[in-house]
C-alpha cells in the first residue's frame, strides 16, 4: 500500500495564480505536491503559502536556495532571504507544448510552533532546444499554521494546461 494519500487535484487551463486551499492539516506532517504546467509566455513558477485564516502570506519571511541545471551552459545557483515568496520552482517557455514538472516536499506546514520547510526539484524548458532544471530548499521563517499554497507567475502570464496534485505522506509508527 502506498504511503501517499491524494488530498486534492486541481486542473486549470488559464490562470496567473493558482490557489490550493485547505489541504494541509494535522493529519500529516509531510506533504508532496506534484504539478505539471505550461504557460502562454516565458515565465518562472513561484509560490506563497496560505495561512489558516485563508490569507496569502506575503511578508518578507521566505528564504530559499537553489541549483539551476541547463543543457546549454554551466550550472548556476541562487538564493534569497527576506523574500515575499519562494522563487524558481520551475520555468517554462511560451507555447502549450513546452512546459515543466515539479515535485515539492513540504514539512510541518500546519504546525504553528515550527517553521515550514520545503524541498523541490523541477524539469522544464528554457527554449525548444534547451532543458532547464532546479533543485532547491526553502523555509518560511514565520510561526504560522499553513493550510494551503499559491502558485504564481508574478507576471501577467498565465499557466495553461496545469495539473496540481497534493498528497499527504503517511508514516506508520
Amino acid at each position: 500500500m502506498s504511503n501517499l494519500r491524494l488530498i486534492n487535484e486541481t486542473t486549470t487551463t488559464s490562470a496567473s495564480k493558482i490557489n490550493i486551499t485547505d489541504v494541509f492539516s494535522s493529519d500529516f506532517d509531510i506533504y508532496e505536491i506534484h504539478f505539471d504546467y505550461s504557460s502562454d509566455a516565458t515565465t518562472n513558477v513561484n509560490a506563497r503559502l496560505i495561512n489558516s485564516s485563508g490569507s496569502v502570506i506575503s511578508a518578507s519571511n521566505y528564504d530559499f536556495a537553489y541549483l539551476q541545471t541547463r543543457t546549454d551552459t554551466t550550472f548556476g545557483e541562487g538564493r534569497g532571504t527576506g523574500s515575499t515568496n519562494f522563487y524558481y520552482l520551475g520555468s517554462t517557455t511560451s507555447g502549450s507544448t513546452l512546459g515543466g514538472g515539479t515535485k515539492l516536499c513540504i514539512f510541518n506546514p500546519f504546525s504553528s510552533s515550527n517553521y515550514t520547510f520545503m524541498m523541490w526539484q523541477n524539469s522544464g524548458s528554457y527554449s525548444s532546444s534547451t532543458a532547464l532544471g532546479y533543485k532547491g530548499i526553502a523555509v518560511l521563517e514565520e510561526l504560522s499554521s499553513v493550510t494551503g499554497f499559491q502558485l504564481d507567475t508574478l507576471t501577467a502570464n498565465n499557466f495553461t494546461n496545469t495539473n496540481v496534485r497534493t498528497y499527504g505522506i503517511r508514516s506508520d509508527t
